[in-house]
């Protein structure tokens, strides 16, 4: 009897924070598929994985190679492996990662000035994602699942900041990651309670009043995580 072949591929859901007319949206890109199957239909970015690389060698590489984006942080985040999710018999290592709007900004004009931007990438709104191929509607919500629990318990929501943000800045964050309003006041107070803000004497000016800027303590993390293991 013929062993059964399985494929293993990697694929990437990042996110970022897209301004708008009334604020901040989430996003993530889309690569839509040039052959079948499934051709013509957008999908995560991705690829497979070789028999000489490590999975996270393979998520660098294929999110490179797809849309020119290199994130600092790739973080695992599940397998997907049912039977029918693909023609073949595939399963899909995920990772995830966060990216700064500044950031996706200034890797994608370093692409086109050097004549290299990927095509066929798109930016879209995770409240307004079209049909995509394979499992990959089940993988975003899963993800987004994940981030929104998240957020929660961790500084997570800092890494779609800049260095230094306004309290409006990171409510935003929080609002577009829950996909819900949140109490400016409450939300203040939680915030300058949390230990993990440092009011800067900067502030953002605009139309509005001047608006302090704050970072994020790092070393309560640093805290948080304790002494380092030793080496073995």
């Amino acid at each position: 009897m013929t062993e059964p072949r399985i494929r293993v591929a990697v694929s990437t859901v990042i996110f970022t924070l897209r301004p708008t007319g009334g604020g901040a949206a989430l996003a993530v890109p889309l690569v839509r598929r040039t052959r079948e199957p499934y051709g013509g239909l957008w999908a995560l970015p991705g690829g497979w994985l070789d028999v000489d690389e490590g999975l996270d060698a393979a998520a660098s590489r294929t999110l490179a190679s797809t849309t020119g984006l290199a994130p600092s942080y790739l973080e695992q985040l599940y397998a997907f492996g049912d039977v029918d999710r693909s023609p073949t018999r595939v399963v899909s290592i995920i990772y995830w990662a966060l990216l700064r709007q500044d950031e996706v900004d200034a890797q994608r004009a370093a692409h086109e000035a050097a004549g290299d931007a990927p095509e066929n990438v798109e930016w879209v709104d995770v409240d307004a994602l079209p049909p995509l191929a394979f499992d990959h509607t089940d993988i975003v919500a899963y993800a987004l699942w994940r981030l929104r629990n998240k957020v929660g318990y961790s500084r997570i929501a800092h890494g779609l900041l800049p260095d230094e943000f306004t309290l409006a800045e990171l409510r935003e964050a929080y609002e577009s990651i829950l996909s819900r309003r949140l109490d400016p006041a409450n939300f203040r107070r939680q915030a300058e309670a949390s230990g993990t803000l440092i009011p800067t004497d900067r502030f953002r000016t605009g139309s509005h009043r001047p608006a302090r800027l704050y970072r994020y303590d790092r070393d309560v993390e640093l805290a948080q995580r304790g002494p380092a293991s030793p080496s073995r």
